[in-house]
């Protein structure tokens, strides 16, 4: 990718749209982070697995697809503008050198890379007028900053003050072979900017997933949870009608 966002999948009202806010590791030119270079494949810099999901549901389940053009540690597209995590000076432990920016370099930052993909996915949510929207992540079991805490699930549910289409998730789910379960050590109540903004602000039904990231950092197993969730998505349109 070499763009603030990336389209997959043809545009079709009524359907199911994928939002992928972390599916890059990739960093601009412009930008140095001043971290060393195998960090970038570590989960601080992307959710592992979720463009590869993303891909597969779009191509062969009929969906539409937006996917974040750069690293979160380039911008955090999952925050809000005036959050200071936004462009992060520490993620999991880990100092971003790079970060340590003025004002006027944050403002050009985001100019540059966070509202070009939230301006689009506004205007494709208002063009399209999705069903649903599937907000796609994917976590590590365990943070290097809290390794007393071990994430149990294999796919966690996100969702903030709109639960329905969730809660259908949730269930269609348990009939799947995965844990699932609500996400922790956080969960959308804390961290779902995105869907605050673009769905929830606007009454679009929608719900967020965490896939553990050691279950889809392969082919198998990304296409497993592709049709996973793409079952999941038709349940809960089911259960939408």
């Amino acid at each position: 990718m070499s763009s603030p966002f990336e389209i997959r999948g043809v545009p079709k009202k009524n359907g199911i749209m994928i939002v992928v806010d972390h599916a890059s590791n990739q960093v601009p030119a412009d930008v140095n982070l001043d971290i060393p270079s195998d960090l970038m494949t570590d989960h601080i810099a992307h959710d592992i697995g979720t463009t590869e999901i993303a891909e597969l549901m779009s191509q062969e389940g009929d969906c539409l697809a937006i996917l974040g053009g750069y690293s979160r540690l380039v911008v955090d597209l999952n925050r809000y503008p005036d959050e200071q995590n936004v462009i992060p000076l520490v993620s999991d432990g880990v100092e971003i050198p790079g970060n340590q920016i003025d004002a006027q370099q944050r403002l050009e930052r985001l100019s540059h890379y966070f509202h070009p993909y939230h301006d689009r996915l506004k205007q494709l949510i208002s063009e399209v007028q999705p069903r649903l929207l599937l907000s796609l992540h994917s976590f590590t079991p365990k943070l290097r900053t809290n390794q007393g805490v071990v994430r149990p699930w294999d796919i966690g549910v996100l969702y903030n003050e709109y639960e329905l289409a969730s809660k259908l998730a949730l269930q269609h789910l348990e009939s799947e072979e995965v844990v699932a379960g609500d996400q922790l050590p956080y969960s959308g109540k804390d961290l779902n900017a995105t869907m605050n903004r673009q769905a929830e602000a606007i009454g679009q039904p929608y719900f967020g997933v965490e896939v553990r990231q050691d279950l889809i950092s392969f082919e198998t197993g990304q296409r497993r949870f592709a049709d996973i969730l793409q079952r999941t998505c038709d349940k809960v349109l089911s259960g939408l009608a």
